[in-house]
């Protein structure tokens, strides 16, 4: 049974509350757009093979650095900056969505929105805490699977320029909304970047999430570990009793 100190639960969303579905299709629609979108000169490969280099450069900076930059510093500065910047920077937003298509669909685990709302009707404060390079699609998401008013702080690396596993992320989540980070819980499912960064900023608990498709993608080891562990999200509802 968790902490009842515990008042409040932040989230992370890539692999967490949502995963990605491989669709052939889709993902070709979606590179068929990005490159007339962005006036492409080279054939497909060439320009995705160009694409994926910057994006991994990125990538790595990202990590390095523990900040994440704007969408459009990021199509501008990093992954096409040999290419028109008043054609680049208008698009820079939904070219960021495209780029993520490129990857597939992503759809909610089972049992996300139910539990959700089960964890607010027991009167828990729920945030989101996410390393993301666009800064529409999880708020889209929030909305179209109407779970946008569950959340009360949703706090992306996007738009604050911090990153995880940096605890200065998740200290400013539980600034926003209003909770001591010892009365707040992390759910992740990266064993690296969630686990540290949550204890680091002195989260009172920290779950994760086991999912079969995901695994550490730090290229290292866990220096700390959880307090739960979890197989799906519903599990959660074990885990954090109704307040009231």
């Amino acid at each position: 049974m968790m902490n009842r100190s515990i008042d409040t639960i932040f989230f992370d969303v890539g692999a967490t509350l949502r995963y990605v579905v491989e669709d052939d299709a889709f993902s070709a629609a979606a590179d068929k757009a990005l490159m007339e979108l962005a006036g492409a000169r080279e054939p497909r490969d060439v320009f995705f093979e160009k694409l994926t280099a910057n994006w991994k450069a990125y990538r790595k900076w990202a990590k390095d650095s523990l900040l994440d930059v704007s969408e459009m510093e990021l199509w501008l500065q990093h992954l096409l900056p040999d290419y028109p910047a008043e054609r680049v920077a208008p698009n820079a937003a939904r070219l960021t969505r495209l780029w993520r298509d490129h990857d597939g669909r992503r759809v909610p685990h089972d049992g996300v929105k139910e539990t959700l709302i089960e964890l607010k009707r027991r009167g828990y404060k729920l945030g989101i805490i996410a390393n993301t390079i666009t800064e529409t699609e999880i708020p889209d998401w929030m909305c179209h699977d109407g779970v946008a008013d569950c959340f009360k702080t949703v706090i992306l690396s996007s738009k604050v320029r911090l990153r995880k596993p940096d605890p200065a992320i998740y200290l400013l989540a539980s600034r926003c909304i209003g909770s001591a980070p010892e009365n707040c819980a992390y759910v992740g499912d990266n064993p690296v970047r969630d686990v540290e960064g949550a204890v680091d900023a002195g989260y009172g608990s920290m779950v994760l999430f086991e999912d079969a498709g995901t695994a550490d993608r730090e290229g290292r080891a866990p220096t700390v570990t959880p307090d739960y562990r979890i197989k799906a999200i519903p599990e959660l509802l074990d885990l954090f009793p109704p307040r009231s």
